[in-house]
């Protein structure tokens, strides 16, 4: 008996989830945000609804786990540090380095530093985290989860890009850098798990498409249990239109718009792309769907900005459908998935000549595992609320043997 916790840290911000384990259910979860900006906010929720909040300067990630540590045995909700036996570290980008969750140990750590560039948001800040634990809590195993191992199973023609070839073998932060890599790994493998689960046939005997829909999206092509296809690329940037991110574009584009705002550096195009594109540059409104819903009968480009959504989905499960020659199951998750009805009717009826089918009824739920098909799909449409954190801990369990 033992407790994990589930962390995900960024540059300015430090989540987590605690679990009693093996039995894996959750004791108590929370953020800390604006660590190192003042007046932090921090937030705990624990036992049978209670919640802890507080405002207090947070200084640096050292800190932030100090003062949770240190709160979790104020509440009583651990005696001590010495029940905590696993830590698992979410981390973006993997790169070809990591084909599965690792065990940390500097060489580990040092190549999560390394793999930065894929992530620069990223890596940095949970390489920060890692290290603030390990200070901490030097004897608990801990073991990175990256949101790319599960993409790395991709076929050579899917994740190459049609560039010169020696790009591919020299660039990048480690030997094999400009290639697609994906992200939301550990999301799609967990529904996929859970859609074999519902179906109740082996995972490596289906066909599945599953769709990860929150402020960043992506929809991956799963193929005998593995990922044969993405819509991220070689950053998150890539794929379907997102609240704040443009997903795929004409590069040809990118220099054109460069040219006439007059902007020199690269990164700053990129920075209009990742922040201030998808719903919230088309709409001018929001970057959340839900503030769009509500608008989108007076606001045209409010209703654009859904279309152009539902739109690029139903492109990439077309095109996943015709890579995989069919499908025995699509899968709605994370945020917009679980939770708005419209997009998961419209996106099915749209797809309806597949043999695709929702049933208004059975969709009228948000945030509930559920079949959602119509009687005779030849697809079978599954709402499965996503659990990246369960999947962390699973794998400080199976790493820890």
């Amino acid at each position: 008996m033992g407790k994990s916790l589930a962390i995900n840290a960024g540059s300015s911000t430090l989540k987590f989830k605690l679990f009693e384990m093996p039995a894996e259910s959750v004791i108590a979860e929370g953020a800390i945000d604006r660590i190192g900006l003042g007046n932090s906010l921090v937030e705990i929720k624990y036992g049978d609804g209670q919640k802890y909040e507080t405002h207090e300067d947070v200084n640096d990630h050292s800190a932030a786990i100090q003062l949770m540590l240190d709160q979790l045995t104020e509440l009583k909700i651990i005696t001590d540090f010495n029940e905590i036996t696993g830590i698992g570290h979410r981390v973006v980008a993997g790169g070809q380095d990591f084909k599965d969750s690792a065990v940390i140990d500097d060489d580990v750590l040092q190549k999560i530093k390394d793999l930065s560039e894929y992530a620069p948001l990223h890596n940095p800040a949970a390489a920060l985290g890692i290290e603030a634990f390990k200070k901490i809590l030097p004897n608990v195993l801990s073991v990175a989860v990256f949101d790319t191992s599960f993409h790395t199973s991709m076929p050579q023609e899917n994740y190459m890009y049609a560039i010169p070839y020696e790009y591919y073998e020299k660039y990048g932060a480690r030997k094999y850098g400009a290639r697609k890599y994906g992200a939301h790994g550990t999301s799609h493998r967990y529904v996929a798990g859970r859609a074999a689960a519902m179906l109740g046939k082996p995972l490596k005997d289906l066909k599945l498409i599953t769709m990860h829909l929150g402020a960043g999206g992506s929809i991956t092509a799963i193929k005998d249990g593995k990922s044969f296809d993405t819509s991220m690329g070689f950053t998150p940037l890539a794929g379907i239109e997102m609240a704040t991110r443009s997903g795929d574009i004409d590069a040809s584009l990118v220099a054109y718009l460069m040219e006439k705002l007059n902007i020199d550096k690269p990164n700053d195009m990129i920075n209009i792309l990742n922040k201030k594109s998808g719903l919230i540059g088309v709409s001018g409104v929001s970057a959340d769907m839900r503030d769009l819903e509500k608008v989108q009968a007076k606001n045209p480009r409010a209703k654009l900005a859904r279309d152009m959504f539902i739109d690029r989905i139903v492109r990439y499960v077309g095109a996943y459908l015709a890579e995989l020659g069919g499908a025995d199951a699509i899968v709605f998750t994370a945020g917009v998935g679980e939770n708005d009805i419209t997009i998961r009717q419209e996106v099915a009826d749209k797809l309806a000549y597949f043999g695709i089918g929702v049933d208004p009824e059975k969709n009228n739920i948000r945030g509930v595992e559920r079949d959602l098909s119509k009687d005779g799909s030849k697809i079978k449409t599954l709402l499965i609320p996503t659990d990246e954190e369960l999947m962390i801990v699973r794998d400080i369990e199976r790493l820890r043997k």
